[in-house]
């Protein structure tokens, strides 16, 4: 049987499967491992399943082993020594070549003569003449890749403020887009300060229960909706997701709470809708929900 594991690796802590031959490896074990870039060191962080021998695996990488001490010791002189090193070197070219780029992080491959330059820039930068003198400098594979700032605080960051590690460092794959829909959805603030996360873009975790927001909120009516209830029928001003509830303003001006399923009818739709729901995946500035 084989074994299809979870790994984490490189500086951007990416998490994909991988196929091992062998069993002698779990959850926190560091391994020695083949992906799409090359020969890298990374973390088992969960096993996924067994698989038989002769069943057929597609775009996995492969584990090659259990890392070793010399192994270990190899990648803590890479992190300790020689990326410091060539990060350095990397900032003072751009500064000769001044080149419009902010220089994030260096990732310098296990087994693979190649090193990944992540910087920041407003546009397209010109760096042919930059690599030139990085890959003379190193005699290796240079490769410079352009980030955003949800993996510069991937990269840099550590903490949220839940106090938690960052989603993105922790466990997502994909960084998919949030919106503030979903922050209005969860009657969450929308001042962008509370609800940005350290990248500055909206919180990732707004998305986790966002499905169920929007199933709850399938089964009310609508502001403005004029509906029927024993006590009488008024028109719908507000609503409460999670209790699943209506405020009613009755005919005689009165206003109660009123349970989804004391709805007895709905006698009109409503005008117009009366919110303005907002899909932009930004950052909150200059929005105008309120």
């Amino acid at each position: 049987m084989r074994q299809i594991l979870t790994v984490r690796y490189g500086v951007l802590r990416n998490t994909s499967d991988f196929i091992a031959t062998f069993n002698s490896i779990r959850s926190g074990d560091h391994v020695i491992i083949r992906s799409n870039r090359g020969i890298e060191f990374g973390e088992i962080i969960a096993k996924v399943k067994e698989i038989p021998d002769d069943e057929p695996v597609e775009n996995l990488g492969e584990i090659l082993r259990k890392a070793t001490t010399d192994d270990k010791e190899k990648q803590k002189k890479i992190d300790k020594e020689l990326i410091p090193v060539e990060f350095k070197f990397c900032q003072k070219k751009i500064k000769e070549h001044k080149l419009t780029m902010k220089l994030a992080s260096v990732e310098h491959l296990f087994g693979t003569k190649k090193i990944i330059f992540y910087f920041l820039a407003n546009g397209r930068v010109d760096f042919r003449e930059l690599v030139k003198d990085l890959a003379k400098e190193y005699q290796a594979r240079i490769e410079m890749k352009q980030i955003g700032v949800r993996d510069e605080a991937r990269l840099l960051a550590d903490y949220e403020h839940c106090g938690r590690e960052l989603c993105c460092r922790s466990f997502l794959k994909n960084l998919e887009p949030v919106t503030m829909k979903m922050a209005k959805n969860q009657k969450a603030t929308l001042d962008p300060s509370k609800i940005s996360g350290r990248c500055g873009r909206l919180m990732c975790c707004l998305r986790y229960e966002d499905r169920i927001y929007e199933e709850l909120k399938f089964n009310l009516p609508k502001k403005g909706s004029v509906v029927k209830t024993a006590i009488g029928t008024g028109e719908v001003i507000n609503y409460d997701i999670l209790q699943q509830q209506v405020t009613i303003e009755l005919e005689n001006g009165n206003v109660l709470n009123v349970p989804v399923c004391n709805i007895l009818d709905t006698v009109r739709e409503p005008l117009q809708q009366k919110e303005t729901d907002c899909d932009r995946d930004c950052e909150g500035k200059d929005c105008k929900l309120e």
